[in-house]
């Protein structure tokens, strides 16, 4: 799919070999192993690639991004948008400074980069990926130079990354319903100014003290909103399957005054013990509360697949520092990644009596077929076992939680 985007044989060979180490068992996923892993004798062909090797991660982005949105193209797609961090040590790594990681949980010496991710009911992806520079780079060139950050590289703002994401998605032709993301993107106005120009409907979670017109009179705080509605106004859905079974709300729907066109509302969701989430959302047309719902619980999407991206293919196992060979590291581990969710996504399961193909479970399946020989009536013995009890373990916490459901919905008629 990608070979033509490698001015060399030897680039894609090494290439092909670097994406086969990244679907490995393998613990690590450094140059170091993946090298080991391909025969080499040294790693030097592994951190050329990286580094000097001509091919451009942008062209092989946009492979990536065709592949996924033709296999897993649906008319209810989201595009979520969000960061994570890469915890690092120095202050070398292009990006890299004391700040606030989601992984950590805590301000951390590290590197953020905004994601975008392509989710639907099927499948969610990793598309895209921008790093963010802050302005303690930005504002030094000699640092900047050092790392081999393009002098056309300014800065930016995390919802300004996101926006040039989703722009060049959809100047590609991506068709998507709703766009979805935290509180960081939800109080840009410019964010959300774009995403009604380009007529894409948004849920976007924002802070509890942001100011909405409920009225053409008022503007207020939308927990204020909140606090005036009466027992009728909330309605329980699910926003979608958690760990644990469908994921029940309580969930309120206000329209907002605006003289902008299109259809401006304030959706809020409550949580059993009475906690709140509040996110602006706009169409072009009206839809139904149930659409709304839809898209607000796919947000969580996205925080799965940085998990599995870290775990299964080794997305933060970088040791590169450059802006460049972060660049191209990201884009082959999300291309890694998003080869197992799709075959994963496109393998039917015919009985309850299994889960769907997982893609941990697509990962074994691979590297057992790989590494020894290809016994295919044990591997799809021992998949079909852990399969098996799997869903065992499924409908049991499908059977509690629906007790507890039932308890809380007597309790709080």
């Amino acid at each position: 799919m990608i070979a033509g985007r490698f001015a060399r044989v030897l680039s894609w060979l090494t290439a092909r070999d670097f994406l086969l180490g990244l679907l490995s068992a393998s613990e690590r996923k450094t140059c170091w192993q993946l090298a080991e892993l391909a025969g080499h004798l040294r790693p030097s062909r592994m951190q050329r690639l990286l580094r000097e090797a001509a091919w451009d991660a942008e062209q092989v982005r946009d492979d990536l991004r065709a592949l996924v949105t033709v296999q897993l193209r649906h008319p209810d797609a989201v595009l979520i948008v969000d960061e994570t961090g890469f915890v690092k040590k120095g202050s070398g790594s292009a990006g890299v400074q004391r700040q606030y990681s989601g992984t950590a949980g805590r301000i951390e010496n590290c590197q953020v980069a905004v994601f975008l991710s392509y989710a639907t009911p099927r499948a969610r992806v990793l598309i895209d990926r921008r790093l963010y520079l802050p302005t303690s780079w930005t504002d030094d060139p000699a640092r900047c130079q050092a790392a081999g950050v393009p002098e056309s590289i300014g800065f930016d703002t995390k919802p300004a990354l996101a926006r040039q994401m989703i722009a060049s998605a959809l100047a590609a032709g991506v068709a998507v319903g709703f766009v979805t993301g935290d509180e960081c993107y939800g109080r840009d106005p410019q964010l959300r100014a774009f995403l009604q120009e380009q007529q894409v409907g948004y849920v976007l979670a924002v802070a509890r003290n942001q100011h909405t017109r409920i009225d053409t009179h008022l503007k207020e705080r939308v927990d204020v909103t909140e606090r005036w509605l009466s027992a009728q106004a909330w309605q329980r859905y699910a926003c979608g399957q958690g760990s644990k079974g469908p994921r029940f709300y309580d969930w309120a729907w206000v329209h907002i005054h605006d003289d902008a066109p299109g259809v401006h509302s304030l959706l809020i969701r409550r949580n059993r013990k009475g906690e709140l989430a509040f996110y602006l959302t706009w169409t072009p047309h009206p839809v139904p509360l149930s659409a709304l719902i839809t898209a607000a619980g796919m947000r969580w999407c996205v925080e799965e697949s940085f998990q599995i991206c870290k775990g299964q293919v080794g997305l933060d196992h970088y040791q590169c520092r450059g802006w460049t060979p972060w660049h191209r590291f990201t884009i082959l581990a999300m291309l890694a990644m998003a080869i197992l969710t799709l075959l994963a996504a496109q393998t039917p399961t015919t009985t309850t009596a299994l889960i769907a193909l997982t893609v941990p479970e697509t990962r074994r399946i691979i590297n057992a077929v790989l590494t020894r020989p290809a016994d295919l009536t044990l591997i799809q013995h021992w998949s079909a076992w852990r399969r098996h009890h799997q869903a065992r373990a499924r409908a049991s916490h499908y059977k509690h939680r629906h007790q507890l459901e039932s308890t809380w919905s007597s309790h709080n008629p």
